[in-house]
C-alpha cells in the first residue's frame, strides 16, 4: 500500500516542473469553484476547474474556468470526438488517481489529453484543485498549458 497521497504527487509534479505553487489547505472541503473561491477569496473565475470527461472512452481533462459550465458538445467538436460526457467518479479515479471534487491538474498516473479554457487567461493568478477535497494550489496559466501540455480552446 503506498503511503504517497495525491496531494504529495500534485506536489511533486509541480516541483518538477518548476512551478512555484502555493499550496494552501483547508478545514473544511473546498470540491467545487464557489466554495473554493470562497475560501481563497478570489473570483471564481480564477478557478481552474481540473473536469474529466469520457471523450468517446478515453479520458480528456478540460481545465475551465469556474465561472461558466462546459460545453460538451463544442468540446466534442474540438477533439474530434463523436461523443464527450462527464465521466463517472470510477472513471476519474482510475485516469487521476484523485476523486471528483479534489482533481488538480497534475500528479496523474499519465499525462492526460488536456484543454485549457481560454477565459482563465485573464487571471494573474489561477487556483487548482491540489489532488483532495481540502487543497487547493496556485499557478498562472502559463503553467498550467505547461503542466497539462493542453491546447488552448474555449469551451464554454
Amino acid at each position: 500500500m503506498s503511503t504517497v497521497s495525491p496531494v504529495d504527487r500534485v506536489v511533486a509534479a509541480l516541483h518538477e516542473a518548476g512551478v512555484d505553487a502555493e499550496v494552501r489547505r483547508f478545514d473544511r472541503p473546498v470540491p467545487t469553484a464557489a466554495a473554493a473561491a470562497e475560501a481563497l477569496g478570489c473570483e471564481v473565475g480564477a478557478i481552474a476547474n481540473s473536469l474529466v470527461f469520457d471523450a468517446d472512452g478515453a479520458p480528456l481533462l478540460v481545465l475551465a474556468s469556474g465561472a461558466h459550465r462546459v460545453d460538451t458538445g463544442r468540446v466534442a467538436a474540438l477533439v474530434g470526438a463523436e461523443r464527450v460526457r462527464r465521466a463517472t467518479p470510477e472513471f476519474v479515479l482510475a485516469a487521476t488517481g484523485q476523486e471528483v471534487g479534489g482533481v488538480a491538474p497534475t500528479g496523474h498516473p499519465a499525462p492526460l489529453r488536456a484543454l485549457v479554457d481560454v477565459d482563465l487567461a485573464a487571471h494573474p493568478l489561477l487556483w487548482a484543485g491540489g489532488g483532495d477535497h481540502h487543497t487547493m494550489v496556485s499557478l498562472t496559466y502559463a503553467d498550467l498549458l505547461r503542466l497539462t501540455g493542453g491546447d488552448e480552446a474555449a469551451v464554454a
